[in-house]
């Protein structure tokens, strides 16, 4: 793709980045085939190729953003389905977050969508004003019918029962059993340990017993991607280096061979710090340094070994391939290999590259296309027959739980109750034993 940007515009590193990354698209629409939101509406402009010519001919001119680039670009998911498709290699995740800045820096919204995206960026990176905003949807589920469209998809999403917060997510050590082989931090995250607070502690259970010692470092909490995503820089570089500074600080004290994240959407934020940071002297270092070190969970398990199963007759398992899993980190095989060797059948998912709807907050801010979505993944999974479901991702169990009449579980749920970790709690309120 043929690109005019001036020596100025060159000279701001994020405009730099963007036209080698536009100047990689040869036109050839191979994306438009993956890409959900094209495959649902049929429009040029809400595919990936589509997309690219809105941002190069907003960035190139050096315009603020119109209402329409916002309208194509909001409705994109962020799924990289069409990285993984794409034959010249155009990183279009660098590409539409650069975009979504712009977005953020030029264009204002009208005042309900400025309002419900504040709101998302101060409770989401929070788990005490998460916890408490759950707390308070109770109260407001009889109005659910006379709230807007996106307000009652929120009350829709939120659980009406949460357990209380785990003490594995407090700043602490974990000993490995037996002889130590590895010391990592894991990422206790911001929304998964208020919903779902038995996958953080399967995975310290399952790290401690092939020997890792696992650290929860004070300070890293959300890494940021959930604002990221949003076009929020300033808030996503804040949680950012928080969680920087304190893996920094174990790496310059006893050290770490890893930074473990259960949470697919996370990992693929963290991994990409050092990009995010690659500008900032003061940062860029440490930044690099983490993103060096910042494994899924599954990724070090296999680099361990899994233990021998210690199961009979498991049920046999629809595993669905979060996006931010197969898409943003090249990660799809490995999770079903896991899987097969912890003595699971796995049942394959029909369009398992076409995302659920989930997206990090995209199901509330694009409840219509987000429930399509969701039904379409529905449907694939029940035709696949598995008992239960397993996935990577938080905000995948999320978006799918409500829907399914059988259990959805974290793949490190398995993996831990497999090699001797308890029945997961989810199985067990499903069969009553």
């Amino acid at each position: 793709m043929q690109t005019n940007f001036t020596l100025a515009q060159l000279a701001d590193s994020d405009t730099a980045e963007s036209e080698k990354i536009l100047r990689a698209c040869v036109h050839c629409g191979f994306c438009t085939a993956t890409c959900p939101t094209y495959l649902l509406l049929g429009d040029e402009l809400d595919g990936p190729r589509g997309r690219i010519y809105l941002i190069k001919d907003m960035l190139e001119g050096g315009k603020p953003a119109s209402a329409t680039v916002v309208r194509h670009i909001d409705r994109c998911l962020s799924c990289l389905a069409c990285m993984t498709t794409c034959p010249s290699g155009v990183h279009y995740m660098h590409l539409v977050d650069h975009a979504r800045r712009h977005i953020t820096d030029t264009y204002r919204r009208p005042w309900p969508d400025r309002l419900l995206r504040r709101l998302l960026v101060m409770v989401l990176p929070s788990r005490r004003r998460f916890r408490w905003s759950l707390g308070l949807s109770r109260f407001a589920r009889p109005l659910r019918l006379h709230l807007p469209g996106r307000l009652s998809t929120m009350l829709d999403l939120a659980p009406r029962k949460f357990a209380k917060a785990s003490p594995v997510d407090r700043p602490q050590v974990f000993p490995a059993e037996g002889s130590r082989r590895r010391r990592v931090a894991l990422l206790s995250g911001c929304v998964q340990p208020v919903l779902k607070p038995g996958i953080n502690e399967a995975t310290v259970r399952l790290l401690t017993r092939h020997g890792v010692e696992v650290v929860v470092s004070a300070g890293a909490d959300c890494c940021g991607s959930l604002t990221h995503h949003l076009g929020e820089e300033s808030p996503a570089l804040t949680s950012a280096k928080a969680c920087i500074a304190a893996w920094s600080r174990e790496i310059e004290g006893e050290g770490l061979d890893a930074i473990v994240v259960n949470a697919s959407g996370c990992g693929t934020t963290v991994k990409d710090y050092g990009f995010m940071l690659c500008d900032d002297p003061d940062w860029s270092g440490k930044a690099a340094r983490i993103s060096s070190l910042a494994r899924d969970i599954t990724e070090i398990v296999a680099e361990l070994g899994l233990l021998p199963a210690a199961l009979e007759g498991q049920p046999s398992v629809a595993y669905h391939s979060a996006c931010s899993m197969q898409h943003g980190q090249k990660l799809d095989a490995l999770p079903r290999e896991l899987l097969r060797d912890a003595g699971f059948e796995l049942r394959e998912v029909a369009e398992g590259h076409i995302c659920c709807g989930s997206a990090g907050t995209y199901n509330i801010l694009q409840p219509k296309l987000a429930a399509q979505l969701r039904n379409r993944k529905l449907a694939n999974i029940d035709r696949s027959g598995g008992a239960i479901v397993a996935t990577g991702n938080i905000g995948c169990i999320q978006q799918l739980e409500g829907g399914l009449d059988r259990p959805i579980l974290h793949t490190v749920e398995l993996l831990d109750w497999a090699t001797g970790g308890p029945r997961p709690a989810a199985l067990t309120r499903e069969t009553g034993n």
